[in-house]
């Protein structure tokens, strides 16, 4: 349990079901996350931590469960609710010709914000990018995009800051820093984090308690070294390694059987 155990939750997930002509992706997911707690989603590809996060943004509407942020329930109350929500992923563009200094502008007014142009200024100082200001979108390189995107959806200060691999694209020193601005954002109003990641490392300097998922489900739900305990592992590393080993025995395991079919047909068919 970790130091937030009784901070009212400003994401709850209940039983989070989805399905596609695949399969279920995500099958009974529970989360929640507390104000000014800082949460790692995390697990090997497939495992459902994009699908849940969409879910838990009322991007994507769940088969079965429910998801509440900030006391709003979604899809329905998703424009009340996203009003207290920051967001950022790496693979999201940027205008090509808006300058960075226009782009967050844009988004500070959209925010409502008494003063955006002093909220602008502090996200460029707070980010270390003041010297991108008067850069366009297609002047940026991939790293520079992720900050320009995380200094954007902070603008507000929100009370739940979701980040899709906001590293990802960066070196380490401005990763560094970026994981510096996100801990003294979290202190200096409360925000609540919920990041996927598939950098460990990252995860257990930025995060105080981790869920993984496999196979749609939470496995595990902890602090790092609970759950590095959990699977008899030293790390986080180690946890994920251990549950995507498992996912590619299991696909493995899968295509046998898939092939054994096919051969049976086709023997019956000659038959």
């Amino acid at each position: 349990m970790t130091a937030h155990g009784a901070a009212p939750p400003v994401l709850e997930a209940h039983d989070l079901v989805k399905e596609y002509r695949r399969g279920r992706v995500v099958d009974g997911v529970r989360l929640t996350v507390r104000e000014g707690e800082r949460v790692g989603l995390l697990g090997p590809n497939g495992a459902g931590k994009t699908t849940t996060l969409l879910m838990c943004l009322g991007a994507v509407a769940p088969d079965a469960g429910s998801v509440h942020v900030l006391g709003h329930r979604l899809p329905a109350k998703r424009s009340a609710a996203m009003r207290g929500v920051g967001f950022a992923a790496g693979y999201l563009p940027l205008p090509d010709r808006l300058r960075v200094r226009e782009y967050l502008r844009l988004y500070a007014d959209l925010y409502g914000l008494r003063a955006p142009g002093a909220a602008v200024e502090d996200a460029l100082e707070h980010f270390g990018i003041g010297h991108l200001a008067t850069a366009i979108g297609t002047e940026l390189s991939s790293g520079q995009r992720t900050l320009v995107g995380i200094a954007k959806a902070s603008l507000h200060s929100p009370r739940l800051l979701v980040l899709d691999e906001p590293t990802a694209a960066l070196d380490p020193d401005i990763a560094l820093r970026v994981r510096t601005a996100l801990l003294e954002l979290c202190a200096r109003h409360g925000t609540a984090l919920l990041v996927t990641s598939h950098d460990m490392v990252e995860v257990e300097r930025l995060c105080e308690r981790v869920v993984f998922l496999a196979a749609g489900r939470v496995t595990a739900d902890g602090t790092p070294q609970e759950v590095a305990r959990q699977f008899a592992q030293r790390d986080l590393e180690g946890v994920f390694l251990h549950l995507a080993e498992a996912r590619d025995r299991e696909r493995g395991r899968e295509g046998a059987g898939a092939r054994d079919g096919a051969a049976d047909r086709e023997g019956a068919g000659a038959a």
